[in-house]
């Protein structure tokens, strides 16, 4: 068995280029349905807003992995000093169900979630085609941080500007590459302008009520950030990964679902935007709306691929 912790990953590195292909074969694996994953349950106690979800998987294809993820997310841990979220990956061999790996770091969930935006980016950006592209991201903790990372990564010089904000303060990250980046007063002050507008936070309360720009993408991450005004704005493109699972626990999708009247047909999937190319069928002036509640398909493929890792090969428990 192998142990990997967050130096195993980070050694080894980040090609986003290559964790955004992971996730897109993991979708090809949704859509051939050779793929298990049960409804992950919340174990909630104390404090409500705790919570640690179980996320066990199967992904066939040429992933061939079982396993599971055990994630905390308690949001009061920011002001304690504390990362918010920690996780482990265990991965299980799809044959034998023996144990191969034990990932103990949150930062491979923090890669897969980037990971998954990455994948919307892609396609949208072979849709839509876009030339100097705008970035607002509302919430800069590490989850925001790296999907900074993953966005320059993979739109180049294209980006034009990188507007971020965080209610607590935040510092420019610093670097060279970076000059483009500025600290933002308020999020409407990114978001007007934003072609790309991604939410990271642990907001307690929805707050976004504006129109957004024509033909913009908004990576709706931390699904708790928009107010159901918004639907009229997005009802034509509203992207989901799973509706069983995103329409719950009071995300945004729920809302709309309760108060508009949004239902999973009026939606469109992950598996509709990679194996049917859904995003070239929306107008280009329609704004795009992706709510992804998080797969367990999407971390035990991750997993694998640094399971898989020449780096890895040595370490033994």
């Amino acid at each position: 068995m192998l142990l990997l912790d967050e130096l195993n990953i980070r050694q080894t590195g980040i090609d986003w280029e290559k964790t955004v292909s992971v996730m897109e074969e993991a979708v090809r694996c949704l859509a051939a349905k050779d793929f298990a994953q049960p409804i992950k349950p919340y174990l909630r106690y104390g404090d409500k807003k705790n919570r640690i979800i179980a996320m066990p998987a199967f992904v066939g294809g040429s992933v061939h992995m079982a396993g599971i993820k055990w994630i905390a997310s308690f949001p009061d841990n920011i002001s304690r000093g504390l990362p918010r979220a920690h996780s482990v990956v265990i991965l299980n061999d799809a044959d034998s169900g023996v144990p191969l790996a034990i990932i103990n770091t949150a930062l491979l969930s923090i890669i897969r979630t980037a990971s998954v935006s990455g994948m919307m980016i892609r396609h949208f950006d072979r849709a839509r085609r876009p030339g100097s592209i705008k970035v607002g991201i509302s919430g800069f903790g590490p989850i925001g941080q790296y999907h900074l990372s993953m966005c320059r990564a993979l739109l180049g010089d294209r980006v034009s500007a990188i507007g971020i904000y965080d209610v607590r303060p935040i510092s420019k990250p610093a670097g060279e590459e970076n000059k483009i980046v500025r600290v933002a007063q308020s999020w409407e002050e990114i978001y007007d302008e934003a072609d790309l507008f991604i939410t990271a936070t642990v907001a307690d309360a929805p707050y976004i009520d504006r129109k957004p720009k024509p033909g913009s993408l908004h990576l709706n991450v931390s699904l708790r950030d928009y107010k159901t005004c918004i639907y009229e704005w997005f009802k034509e493109a509203i992207v989901i990964d799973d509706w069983e699972e995103v329409c719950r626990e009071r995300t945004d999708v729920e809302m709309m679902h309760i108060e508009k009247g949004l239902q999973q047909e009026h939606t469109s999937s992950i598996i509709d935007v990679v194996m049917h190319r859904c995003l070239e069928k929306y107008a280009p002036s329609v704004p795009i709306m992706f709510n992804p509640m998080g797969m367990a398909v999407f971390d035990i493929a991750l997993g694998n691929f640094y399971f898989q890792a020449e780096t890895f090969k040595s370490i033994k428990v």
